[in-house]
Formats: C-alpha cells, structure tokens, sequence
C-alpha cells in the first residue's frame, strides 16, 4: 500500500496525469454547458411544436389553396381564349394538374380544428371554384360546335341567296319587259296591247319585285342576327324576320301555280325555317349569347371566389401570427435563461483555460520543452559537444535523458561520417580527373586531325601546283597535234586527190576515218584536260581564301562541286553508291558570287547529304543483316535531287536527300556554330554555320525543311544582284564537312546516272 501511494504520489508530476486532469476539466465544463444548452433547447422545441402542431400546418394548406386558386382563376381566360378545339384540348391538358394540386390541396383541410368554420368556407369556395372551370370548359366546347353550325348556316344562307336572286332578278326583268313591250320571246309576235299593259300583269311584277325585296330583307336581317353581340336587340330582328316572313309567303300566294314558284318556293321555305326553326338562325345566335354571358359570368365568380380565399386565407394568418408571437415570446425567455448560463460557464471555462495556460503551460511545461528545444536545435546544428541539462520529474526529463544518449552517439556516428565523406570526395576527384583525361585524349586526338588535315592541305596544294604544269603540257600538246592532223589530212587529201583508182578511194576512206578518230580522241584530251586544270585551280583557291565577285554558272558550279563531294565520299567509303538526279533549270545562268565560298557552301550540303544517307543505309543493313541480297537495303535507294529555278528576285538551288532527317527539336540548333549531331572525332559543328555566312554575306538566305526518317531538303536563296560590299574578316576554313584533300586521289568511278 506505501509503494502504491508512492507511486500515485509520483505521478502528480508526470506530464499525462497533468494533462488529463486538464483535459477532464474542461470536459466536465464542456458537458455541464451542453446540459444547459439542451435544457434550453427542449424548451424551445416544445414552443416550437406547439406552434408546428397547431396553426402552422392550417396556415401552409390555406395559403397552398389561396395560392393554387389563383392558378385555377387564370386558366378560366385562357380557355375562353382557345380558337380551336385543338387548342382547347391543350389548355385542358395544361391546368389539368393545377386542378389536381388544387382539389388535393381543398382535400387536405383538417375537419377539426380552431378554424373549422373557415375551412368549411374554404372546401365550399374550393369546390365552386372547379365546377366553374368545369362548366368553363363545357361552354367553351359547345361553343365550338355552335360556331360550327353558325357558319354551316351561314354558307347556306349565302348559298339561298344567290339561288334566289338568280332565279327572281330574271323573272322580274322577263315581267317588266313584257309588260312594257309585248314580247315573252324575241323570235314570237308581241301580245295585244291591252293584254301586256294590263293591271293584272303590272301586279305580278309588283308581286315579284316584292317578293324579291322581302328575301333580301330577311336574308340582311339574318345575317345581322349573327354580329349581334347583346341578346336584348336580337328580338327586334327576330320580330322583323318573322314580318318578311309572312310576306314572302303572301308573295308566294299571289303568284299562283306557275314554274317559278315551283322553282322558288322551296329556296324561301327554305330561308324562313333557317331563321325561325328550333336550333337554326335566331335561336342559334341566342343560345351562343347566352352561352357568352355564361362564360362571363363564371369568369367573374371565379375571381371573387379567389377573392373570398384570398381573405379566408388572411384571417387565418391573422389568427396563426398571435400563437406565433406568443410562442416566440416563450422562445426568447427560454432562450435568455440558456445564453445567460452558458455566458457563466464561458466565463469560468475561459479562466479555467487561462490559469492552465499560464501556470501549467507556460511556467512549466513551455519553459523547460524550449530548452529542450534549443538544445536539440543546436546538435542540428552540429553543436554535439555541450551536454543535455533539463531539471524536474516526468516525460521531459526523461526526453531530456534520452536526447543526451543520442548525444553521445551522434558523436561517434559524426567521427565515423567523417572519413566516409573523405573517401567518398576522394572517389568523386578521382572520377573527376578521369573523365578531364578522357576529354583532353579526346580533344588531342582532334588536334592530331586537324594537324595531318592541314598538312595533308598543303601537300594537296603542292601537288596541285606540280600536276597544273603536265595538265598545260597536255593541253598545249593536244591543240598542237591537233593542228598537225589537219595539216597532215590537207597534203593526204591533196595527195590522193590525183588517184582516181577504186582502192585508192578505200584508203583515202579509211585514211579520212582515222584521221576523224584522232581529231576526237585529241579534242577529249584537251576538254578533260582543262576540266582537271580547272578543279586544280578550285582546289589551290579554296586552300588561298576567299576571292572576288565574278559572274560564275551556278548549274555549272553546283555540278562540278557535288561531284566533288560524292568522289570524297567514294574516297572514304568503297561501298558508297548514290543516285544523282538534275534538275537544272537552263534560265539561271550566272550570278556574280564569289565561286570558291558558294562552291564550298555546295561541297558542305551535298557532303552532309552522303553522310545522312551513309547513316539510314547502314542503319537499314544492320536491321536486316549483312547479305547484300537482304530485303532491307535493297529497299533503300540513297537518292540526292539537285534543282535549280531561276525567278525574279534571284535563283534558288534545293538539294535534297532521302536519308534519316533531321528532327524538329534540333533544327532551330543546326546553324549555330559547333553544333553537331555526328561523332566528336568526325565533325567540329562549324560546316552549316559557315556555310550560312557566306549565303549572308551574299545577300542571300539558307532554310531547311525536313521529315525525320524521309528527308532533308536543303533550300540556298541567292539574289539576282549583289548587295553592297561590306568590311569584315574573311571567313576560316574550319568546316568538318569540306572535301577531302586526298579526293582527287580517289579512284575515278562513273556518276551515277
């Protein structure tokens, strides 16, 4: 029992039993307070049900019912505004639901309640309220089908009246003719005249004349009857019609038995029942007004029926506000008592918090963790010398204990750490000094290069030099021979001229055949002869430099110098094979450049040509095998298309090859200078960035457009004349990509086609 209440005695300063009696503290302030709230809050609920159980829900359903009449009045007009039976259908398919929603709301007024009288009225005015709209949609139906028969009516009144007038006009006209002239035919003698101008014939016109006026009278009166919009002056027409009436059949009368009123009697029978029979005319026309005046009046009933629950509605509102000020008043006393509680209990939780903080926190537990912090911070640091020193029982001494072991360790670790980072710089300076050996072997191999190229330069130009002077020999000699062989073919010719003989002709044949061939033969030394001397001078004003603008054949000069670079590339490779396609346009003829800089620019993009196309067929025979015979590489047919068109602002040369491409993130990089895709021991990067100079420098410009794995098409503008002459150092002769020297050493092949 002593060891245990020690050890409780003990745990008054570890740093859980502080915290938890902190954390219970607070709880218990935390569950005292939601006690109070939820005391609070039952009583507000029971206000609140008592207003939710009693005038609320009344309240909801009249103002749903007030509201929904309102819906149910308006679609009173909108059926009376229906102008087909169509439309009506939609109308009624439309404020169908408005009438369900209204019937359900009518049907869901409690029975019982403070508000029962109000909601009996309500049910009742609810209920009114769709019958009207009911007997709306009846009348405007019947309307339709009076409409209907109104204008069947009318159609064969108009039909009665053209019947009539074609059949009475002429017998009127036949009657007032006869008895003025005699004559019932034209083609028949005339009757006495005390037979046609008698009284008995000037009363049967007036006979028809009146009969023909009363039909028209009562034809007008019936078709007032139907623009007639007040039932009370319906009558009057009604009364005249019935007058005309009873005239046209004295009319009738007078006329006796004759085919006339054979033929018009019926049509006026016809005419008096339209207007006078049950459903027809008069009849017709008061039942569509009276079924108007009914449309208005429920029209009018509907709207004060929305009145009438608009003002039920509002009562009872009147009635709901009291409760609810009522119960809001309970609310606030309940809801004051609540707050003034938990204000209490904020108040002593806040300084509950504050005397925790400050004692506890701060004074105790922030205090000594800071130390602990700080010294922790300082081993980050790399301070591992000073000892850990925290005072006091619990969690953070015993934090303070363990952190002093890592102390001691960390300086061990440290020593250890120390001599791995040692070997470890070591091994990095090692690597170091091995990869700057690599690269100076590297750049002493390309300066071991570039020395035997030069060397090799020079002695390409000192034999050069010593092969112009056997070329000028050849050349001299073949223009001499040439000479003496026609001097020689004068004195044979001369000579066998005097033999007439049939063997002489043969031999002056044969002579004059051999003669012809040596002419040749010297005439393609000579030609070749001054075609090598002309490369010789190329290749000694290349070694010299750049020179001066002269007019020079650009299809001549891209010519000469793609042969150039293919024989080089011959020189390197004895498998090398490339078709050449020309494509020389005749109208580019000269333009004033300097020959041995746009020549070098040709030789540098035809040799990079080779090379791409070196590159895809060796990549395609390495992807099929070595056969020769393999599908792969005779597959492949490296082509190089030279073009040339000459416009207005200058020529334009494309050389283009159907190698590997060139891809488009590096095209932007390929006229930098000592940019190069190919080995470090086969290219410098300086052979396009050269070559764009020189084309700037004659005003010109240089593009590429390419295709990875089909092509690049290399594009040189050059403009029909000069720019200005501009001051600068001549351009260096550094570019990997020039001829060999040793090309002219390279066994001579055919081109290829």
């Amino acid at each position: 029992m002593i060891a245990l209440a020690r050890r409780l005695l003990d745990s008054r300063y570890r740093l859980s039993t502080q915290l938890y009696l902190g954390i219970g503290g607070a709880v218990a302030l935390t569950i005292i307070a939601s006690v109070v709230g939820l005391v609070s809050f039952d009583q507000v609920g029971k206000v609140q049900s008592r207003v939710n159980e009693g005038s609320v829900p009344e309240m909801v359903t009249a103002f749903g019912v007030a509201q929904q009449s309102g819906a149910l009045v308006a679609a009173g007009p909108r059926l009376t505004a229906a102008a087909t039976p169509e439309e009506l259908a939609r109308t009624v398919e439309d404020i169908s639901d408005d009438r369900k929603s209204f019937e359900a709301q009518v049907a869901a007024l409690p029975d019982q309640g403070a508000g029962e009288e109000r909601f009996t009225r309500i049910r009742t005015q609810g209920g009114a309220l769709v019958a009207n709209v009911g007997a709306i949609e009846e009348s405007v139906a019947e309307g339709f089908l009076l409409a209907e028969r109104s204008t069947a009516l009318r159609a064969e009144v108009e039909t009665l009246q053209r019947e009539l007038a074609d059949a009475l006009i002429p017998a009127i006209d036949d009657q007032l003719f006869y008895a003025m002239t005699g004559y019932r035919e034209l083609g028949e003698a005339p009757a006495a005249r005390a037979d046609h101008l008698s009284e008995a014939e000037f009363t049967r016109y007036r006979h028809l004349a009146g009969l023909q006026e009363n039909a028209t009278i009562a034809i007008q009166l019936l078709a007032s009857a139907f623009d007639v919009s007040d039932i009370a002056l319906l009558e009057p027409l009604r009364e005249r019609f019935e007058s005309s009436a009873g005239n046209i059949e004295r009319g009738l009368s007078s006329l006796g038995p004759s085919p006339l009123r054979d033929r018009v009697a019926p049509a006026l029978s016809r005419l008096v029942d339209l207007g006078l029979d049950q459903g027809q005319g008069f009849d017709l026309r008061a039942r569509e007004l009276v079924l108007a005046a009914r449309q208005a009046e429920l029209l009018a009933s509907n709207s004060n029926l929305a009145l009438e629950l608009a003002a039920e509605a509002e009562s009872l509102v009147s009635a709901a506000r009291e409760k609810t000020e009522d119960a809001a008043r309970a609310s606030s006393t309940a809801i004051l008592t609540g707050r003034n509680l938990l204000i209490a209990i904020s108040v002593i939780s806040i300084v509950g918090a504050a005397l925790i903080a400050w004692l506890y926190v701060g004074r105790m537990l922030l205090r000594r963790l800071g130390r602990l912090s700080d010294r922790m911070r300082g081993m980050a640091e790399g301070d591992l010398e000073a000892e850990v020193q925290v005072t006091g029982r619990g969690e953070v001494a015993d934090m303070a204990a363990a952190l002093e072991v890592f102390r001691r360790h960390a300086l061990e670790v440290q020593r250890l750490n120390l001599v791995e980072k040692l070997a470890d710089e070591l091994k990095g300076k090692n690597e170091q000094l091995e990869d700057a050996l690599t690269n100076l072997q590297r750049a002493q191999d390309q300066i071991v290069m570039q020395e035997k190229l030069a060397a090799l330069g020079e002695l390409t130009a000192g034999v050069a030099h010593e092969i112009r002077n056997p070329l000028n020999f050849v050349k001299n000699f073949a223009e001499g021979s040439e000479e003496l062989l026609e001097e020689l073919l004068e004195e044979l010719q001369a000579a066998l001229g005097e033999l007439d003989g049939e063997k002489d002709k043969e031999r002056r044949a044969l002579i004059e055949e051999i003669t012809a061939d040596l002419t040749e033969n010297l005439k393609e030394i000579r030609e070749h002869g001054e075609r090598a001397n002309q490369i010789v001078q190329h290749m000694l004003s290349m070694g010299r430099g750049t020179g001066d603008r002269q007019p020079t054949d650009i299809n001549a000069l891209l010519d000469e110098h793609a042969r150039l670079a293919y024989h080089s590339a011959r020189a390197t490779d004895d498998e090398f094979q490339l078709e050449i396609v020309e494509d020389f346009d005749p109208a580019v003829g000269s333009l004033d450049v300097v020959s041995q800089d746009v020549g070098r620019v040709f030789l540098n993009l035809v040799s990079n040509a080779c090379y791409a196309t070196v590159e895809k067929r060796q990549a395609a025979k390495g992807a099929e095998g070595t056969d020769p015979e393999s599908a792969g590489e005779s597959a492949y047919e490296p082509t190089l298309t030279l073009v040339t068109r000459r416009s207005d602002k200058g020529v334009e040369i494309r050389i283009r090859d159907n190698g590997n491409g060139i891809p488009p993130d590096i095209i932007a990089d390929i006229f930098n200078p000592f940019f190069t895709t190919k080995p470090p021991d086969q290219g410098t990067g300086l052979g396009l960035a050269l070559s764009s100079d020189i084309v700037r420098q004659h005003g010109g410009e240089m593009r590429v457009e390419s295709e990875p794995g089909a092509f690049t098409e290399m594009i040189v503008a050059l403009p029909a004349s000069p720019p200005p002459e501009t001051a600068g150092d001549e351009i260096e002769d550094e570019n990997e990509d020039e001829a060999d020297p040793e090309l002219e050493q390279a066994e001579e092949s055919p081109m290829p086609s």
